[in-house]
C-alpha cells in the first residue's frame, strides 16, 4: 500500500488514511477505510481506478452512501469518493447530462429550472446519479430506466465507453453494472417539456409523502428489502407483527416497516442479525423470501 500511496501523491490525488466510513453513509455505520481517495475531477477518478487495478488493490466506488451498509471492521482497501464530481450538469433541449456524483435532488432541481418533466419521482431519493443508474433506482411508479438514454463509464480494460440504456439490462433494482466492474462517469436523460409550476407541485407532493411515511429523522439506508413478486415487503413485515422489532441498536421502523433504522450506536452486525431474523419470521409466517435491497460492503 505504500507504493500505492506514493503514486497517488505523485498524481496529486487527495487521500486520507483510516477514514471512518460511518461518516460517509446515511446509515452512520461502518469502520475505517484503509485509504479514502477523493478525486477532484474525472481524470483523477480514472487514474485512481487504473492505479487500483495496476497495483491489484481492492477498491469501492462511493457516492452518497445512501443504499449501503459498511462492515464494522471497515474496508481493507481503497474507497474512492466520487462526491466531488457532482457539479457537472448540462442541459441541451430535452436532454439532461449529469456526472456520476451529482445528487439526485440537484438533478431534479436542474430539470425543474429548465421546465423539463420526467424526473419528479426521483426527488427525495437520497443518492447520486451513479448510484441511481447502478441500481435502477425508482419510487412512486417511476424508475431511472424510464428516462435514461446513455451512460458513459470506465470499462475494466481502462477505456471510456458510451453505451445506450437499452444495453444495460435495466430492471427492478438492477443494471449490468452489478455484474461488471465498470465505473459510471456520467449519464444522459431524455425528458419532456412541462409546466414548471406543475413539475414543482408534483415534486412537493412526493416529498410530502416521503416526510409523512418514511423515517427521515433516523439514520437508515432507505428501503431495506426488495419488493417480492405479488406483495410489498413493508406490508409483510407489518403483518408478521415486526413493527418496532429490535436487535441491538437496529430496529424495524415504527413509521415504515420497510426501513431498518439506526436508533443510535447500531453496528453492521446488529443490522444483519435483524435482517436475518425478519427474513426468517416472514418466510415462516407468509412463505415469502425477502431479499435485501441494501448492499453490504466488507
Amino acid at each position: 500500500m505504500e507504493r500505492f500511496k506514493q503514486k497517488l501523491q505523485a498524481a496529486a490525488i487527495p487521500f486520507r488514511e483510516n477514514e471512518p466510513l460511518a461518516a460517509h453513509c446515511t446509515f452512520k455505520i461502518g469502520g475505517p477505510a484503509q485509504l479514502f481517495v477523493m478525486p477532484e475531477n474525472e481524470q483523477q477518478l480514472c487514474s485512481a481506478v487504473a492505479l487500483c487495478k495496476e497495483q491489484a488493490v481492492r477498491y469501492y466506488l462511493l457516492g452518497n452512501g445512501s443504499n449501503i451498509l459498511f462492515a464494522d471492521e471497515g474496508f481493507a482497501g481503497v474507497v474512492i469518493d466520487i462526491s466531488a464530481l457532482g457539479s457537472d450538469i448540462a442541459v441541451e433541449g430535452n436532454m439532461l447530462t449529469a456526472g456520476a456524483g451529482v445528487r439526485l435532488a440537484a438533478l431534479c432541481r436542474a430539470a425543474l429550472e429548465h421546465g423539463l418533466s420526467g424526473l419528479e419521482f426521483a426527488y427525495g431519493i437520497p443518492g447520486t446519479v451513479g448510484g441511481a443508474v447502478y441500481m435502477n433506482a425508482g419510487a412512486y411508479g417511476g424508475e431511472m430506466k424510464d428516462v435514461l438514454t446513455t451512460v458513459r463509464y470506465l470499462a475494466a480494460e481502462g477505456e471510456v465507453r458510451e453505451v445506450p440504456a437499452a444495453e444495460l439490462d435495466l430492471r427492478y433494482r438492477h443494471s449490468i453494472f452489478e455484474e461488471n466492474s465498470g465505473c459510471i462517469l456520467s449519464a444522459q436523460f431524455h425528458l419532456q417539456p412541462g409546466n414548471a409550476a406543475d413539475i414543482r407541485a408534483k415534486m412537493d407532493e412526493l416529498m410530502a409523502k416521503r416526510v409523512e411515511k418514511q423515517p427521515l429523522d433516523k439514520p437508515s439506508a432507505g428501503s431495506t428489502f426488495k419488493r417480492p413478486a405479488g406483495a410489498f415487503a413493508a406490508a409483510l413485515i407489518d403483518q408478521c407483527g415486526l413493527r418496532g422489532y429490535r436487535h441491538g441498536g437496529a430496529a424495524v421502523s415504527d413509521k415504515h416497516c420497510g426501513f431498518v433504522v439506526n436508533l443510535g450506536g447500531a453496528t453492521c452486525a446488529d443490522v444483519l442479525a435483524l435482517c436475518d431474523e425478519v427474513r426468517a419470521i416472514v418466510k415462516e409466517k407468509t412463505g415469502y423470501d425477502l431479499e435485501k435491497e441494501i448492499r453490504v460492503v466488507r
